[in-house]
């Protein structure tokens, strides 16, 4: 029934990744061709790589200008109600093979670009050196990763950006232009060491500079109380520069924006000292002014209370209002005369999302807008706060919680601390009312913490402010249950599959048709063809393709050659304590002990993949990257064990390498303590990319179970019940260790230094922190982990059981797109409704003059 194609088929048909057309080809020959020549310096005439990525970028950016100028003027015509997804984090990876992706251009670019011949462009022009064929992915991985977030809840926002261009929201994701991203992350004997993440040092071909939308952002100064109301005086300024990326969406002609703040000091910034000879010092203080946007802070679900970053929170925020009011009284029906102002019908025009507690100054920030500039009661302006702000919540850890010092506030944001104060006495009045007496209650429910520094709790003001509340709850602290709603997180298919996966998503389309892209859904037709022996081949064959080159790319990074037919056993995220990277380690060892006492048992190989980059303050967890990385140096270099087992820790993990390995994968590690993970959506890019879980019930893999059939996931260890039992009976990690013979001798190997012979008390801090402080149990779920991954090893010894329990999974899958999830926000929070209609477009980009 499915007939494997060719790579020539692939090339030749009307294929998830566009058509590609002779007039489309012919059309972007030319325009590749003028880019590349206005690209090159004109006394040189032999284009580097860099140069060609650079006249492919701007040749695709051309298909997607006019489509972005098209889209606004909708927006002013129509004026629709728009979403802000406000977030201090966007997670984008690399942009033109997702433009291309989106806008069906891939197969048409792939021909273009390989036709290019030496010739001379214009009359008079010396030829050009140039390769007879360019090969696209090498021209693909010139793009450096716009690395502008940490992990999850970075990338969330990236997938929901597309999604929301994609049903045809009028939505702006806005955060900080960061000029140094995520690092990145080199492992220099084993250990980690963080390199600045330079990614705009050859320019950005995607961004447009903003500048007459430039914003002001006040800082510090003092509050005066007048008759004409309240005033924020004596303030430093710090101007917001916008630039504008395009966020197209899937061959809907909509395109969408983002627009990320960069932070600029105002001409006269410190001018006084310039009357006494500090010209020189004044114009570098500049960059005090300009540090706000310098750097992404690199910590993953930890709070570091800086005041840098809350300038950088409060920066976002600002600019962003300003943005966002300007926007609402400019807009009506497309006409630049009408100005609304009225501010009572924000909430009908305008829906603000907060992505975790980072924006959560947007909350005070409107009420200083609605109440000291715009003259609204407090009662009026509290009203359309609540009504246009919603918040989501993504995580449980404690450590993870946003306070603030109290004293921080009064200094750098007085008027928002008074705010604040205020908004506090009027809740806590509320609760007072509600539960008289409750002292309890007040003390866990109040916005303020009070204790030997005062605190500012940055949940609960994101809690009380908001009208909707989605994600993980915080327990104890609900006094409007109403509020409270769950939206299952998503991946955008497009990233996920279409563009990393294609030959898989190729495979799908052939026997369910393509409208699966946009209806993932779609997906449980698959089920009709689970022992379709055909489909159950194409499946398998795109795996083992996709296999065989990661492992050439393994070879070629780290000189090291892997066995493809070997399992893929991949773990890749941050490295936390909570997401037991640990517990992984113990395994490797207890197979490696297996193979060494029992060498000539029949074993089923396995290449154990770690990846992921450590917060550089946290000392576990690059202790953790240094103990995966001395035991994979023992385990690869015994020859007792050959290429049955082999462990490699993937250096500088992020989005780009996600998209090689993930569909290369077979078994997807998502181990974390039940109760921990307040989703995680790695795991939904490895089931839609056909690997298996083998996981905890915890996060997203409860609802993947349901999804897929709990028989289809290999599902271990303590759920939440049980977890929460230990923590009353207590949790005695050596009770297990003298319990488990195998994994006592894992410890003691780790104590006693099998594993750094040179440095045998290496990892003594580790060792006492899993033998006594322990916060995430990995012993209690050492026992079922080694016999779970014995299921799995024997299911890899079956490739047609386990293909077919892979159709299953991805057959699964269409609950975990983030369109369904941005579906979901925009009826039940927003008030706003999706849409699949295309909006016209012109069928030529503009090309400049020449």
């Amino acid at each position: 029934m499915a007939k494997p194609l060719t790579d020539q088929d692939k090339r030749k048909q009307i294929s998830v990744r566009g058509l590609a057309g002779v007039e489309n080809v012919t059309d972007l020959k030319t325009n590749f061709n003028r880019h590349l020549h206005f690209t090159l310096v004109k006394d040189r005439n032999v284009a580097t790589k860099r140069d060609y990525y650079f006249a492919l970028a701007n040749t695709v950016r051309d298909y997607l200008v006019g489509r972005w100028i098209r889209t606004q003027q909708h927006y002013y015509e129509k004026d629709p109600k728009r979403v802000y997804y406000l977030s201090l984090e966007f997670y984008m990876g690399r942009t033109l093979q997702n433009t291309m992706v989106n806008l069906a251009l891939e197969n048409a670019c792939d021909e273009a670009t390989y036709q290019v011949r030496s010739a001379g462009l214009y009359p008079n022009q010396q030829p050009l050196t140039m390769s007879l064929g360019l090969d696209m992915e090498e021209l693909q991985d010139i793009e450096e990763d716009a690395g502008l977030g940490n992990g999850g809840l970075g990338r969330l926002a990236a997938c929901f950006l597309d999604s929301m261009a994609s049903l045809g929201l009028a939505a702006y994701g806005y955060g900080i232009r960061y000029e140094f991203g995520i690092f990145n992350q080199k492992i220099v004997d084993g250990w980690q060491v963080e390199e600045a993440d330079d990614w705009l040092r050859y320019g950005n071909p995607w961004e447009k500079a903003r500048p007459e939308y430039m914003r002001p952002v006040h800082f510090y100064g003092r509050v005066e109380h007048t008759a004409d109301g309240v005033k924020w005086v004596d303030t430093q300024v710090v101007l917001a520069l916008p630039y504008d990326t395009p966020v197209p969406g899937y061959r809907n002609n909509i395109v969408n924006t983002m627009r990320l703040w960069s932070a600029k000091a105002p001409c006269d910034f410190n001018l006084k000292d310039f009357n006494v000879g500090g010209y020189i010092q004044a114009v570098l203080d500049r960059n005090l002014a300009e540090n706000i946007s310098r750097v992404l802070y690199p910590n993953d679900n930890f709070f570091e209370g800086k005041e840098l970053r809350l300038k950088q929170e409060y920066f976002v925020v600002a600019a962003t209002l300003q943005d966002i009011v300007r926007r609402f009284k400019a807009s009506k029906f497309g006409s630049t005369e009408f100005v609304r102002l009225d501010l009572s019908s924000l909430p009908d025009k305008v829906a603000i999302q907060l992505n975790d507690t980072h924006p959560a100054m947007a909350i005070p920030e409107l009420m200083r807008i609605l109440v000291d500039v715009e003259k609204l009661t407090w009662e009026k302006a509290w009203d359309i706060v609540v009504r246009t702000c919603a918040y989501t919540n993504h995580t449980v850890l404690p450590e993870a919680l946003e306070r603030w010092p109290v004293d921080l506030f009064h200094n750098l944001l007085p008027r928002h601390l008074e705010i604040i104060y205020e908004i506090n006495r009027r809740h806590l009045e509320r609760i007072t009312k509600l539960y008289p007496g409750d002292l309890d209650r007040l003390r866990r429910m109040s916005l303020i913490e009070e204790g030997d520094i005062k605190k500012i709790n940055m949940a609960h003001l994101c809690i009380v402010g908001s009208h909707a509340v989605n994600g993980v709850a915080p327990s104890g602290h609900i006094c409007n249950p109403e509020k409270f709603q769950n939206k299952t997180n998503g991946i955008t298919p497009r990233r996920w599959l279409v563009m990393c996966n294609p030959g898989l998503a190729e495979v799908i389309a052939e026997v369910i048709g393509e409208d699966y892209i946009r209806d993932l859904d779609q997906l449980k037709k698959l089920l009709d063809f689970v022992d379709d022996d055909s489909f159950i081949q194409d499946v398998a064959k795109v795996k083992q393709e996709n296999k065989m080159k990661f492992a050439a790319y393994l070879e070629e990074q780290y000189k090291m050659k892997i066995n493809p037919n070997s399992m893929f056993d991949v773990h890749v995220k941050r490295i936390h304590e909570y997401k037991r990277q640990l517990l992984n380690c113990l395994h490797i060892i207890t197979l490696y002990n297996r193979i060494k006492k029992e060498p000539n048992k029949s074993w089923t190989p396995r290449t154990i993949m770690i990846g992921g980059k450590a917060a550089p303050g946290y000392h576990t967890a690059k202790m953790i990257i240094k103990l995966i990385t001395s035991i994979g140096d023992i385990v690869n270099n015994d020859p007792v064990v050959g290429d049955r087992l082999k462990v490699i820790y993937l250096e500088n993990y992020r989005v780009t390498l996600a998209e090689k390995v993930i569909p290369a994968s077979d078994l997807s590690e998502q181990i974390s303590t039940a109760g921990t993970e307040a989703s995680g959506t790695g795991n939904m890019k490895f089931m839609l990319n056909g690997a298996l879980t083998i996981g905890t019930m915890d996060g997203a893999n409860v609802e993947m179970a349901e999804e897929a059939g709990e028989e289809n996931l290999f599902i271990f260890g303590m759920r939440v019940p049980d977890v929460e039992a230990l923590d009353k009976k207590g949790y005695d990690a050596a009770s297990y260790y003298r319990r488990i013979p195998e994994l006592k001798q894992a410890m003691d190997q780790i104590s006693g230094g099998f594993f750094s012979p040179s440095q045998p008390d290496l990892f003594k801090d580790l060792v006492n922190m899993l033998m006594n402080h322990d916060r995430f149990k990995v012993f209690a779920d050492y026992e079922d982990y080694i016999q779970c991954q014995e299921k799995v090893s024997a299911l890899y010894k079956d490739p047609k059981e386990w293909t077919k329990m892979v159709i299953h999974n991805i057959a699964g899958c269409g609950k975990f797109s983030s369109d369904r999830t941005i579906s979901q926000y925009a009826r039940e929070i927003w008030g706003m409704e999706p849409s699949l209609e295309k909006i016209p477009k012109k069928t030529k980009p503009s090309l400049p003059k020449t």
